[in-house]
């Protein structure tokens, strides 16, 4: 499995939008990708400052949604956010979200 880390700063006042539009077209989205497994969004207390970690079957899968629908979404979420948005990817050493995967298809 494979992991993509996308960190951002919000504006302030920006946190119900933000949860808002990740639920209601984030979401949606990443779930019409080929091999997205899960989605789990981070916020700081504070409300100033979000992670979003998507889980990917491949780092193939996670490189396509990268190149041909993180742009468009990207954008959705462009006005919500102060300064760049950082991307960062891991490969997943260990997660449940593999033993539910296994188990549900099997």
């Amino acid at each position: 499995m494979f992991a993509r880390k996308v960190s951002m700063q919000l504006k302030p006042g920006a946190v119900a939008q933000f949860k808002d539009k990740i639920e209601n077209e984030i979401i949606p989205e990443l779930r019409k990708q080929k091999g997205f497994l899960d989605e789990i969004t981070f916020l700081y207390p504070s409300g100033k400052e979000a992670h979003a970690f998507s889980i990917w079957e491949t780092a193939e899968d996670a490189e396509a949604y990268n190149r041909q629908s993180y742009p468009a979404l990207a954008q959705i979420m462009a006005p919500l956010f102060d300064g760049t948005v950082r991307i960062q990817t891991y490969e997943v050493l260990n997660s449940t979200v593999r033993k539910a995967v296994a188990t549900m298809s099997a």
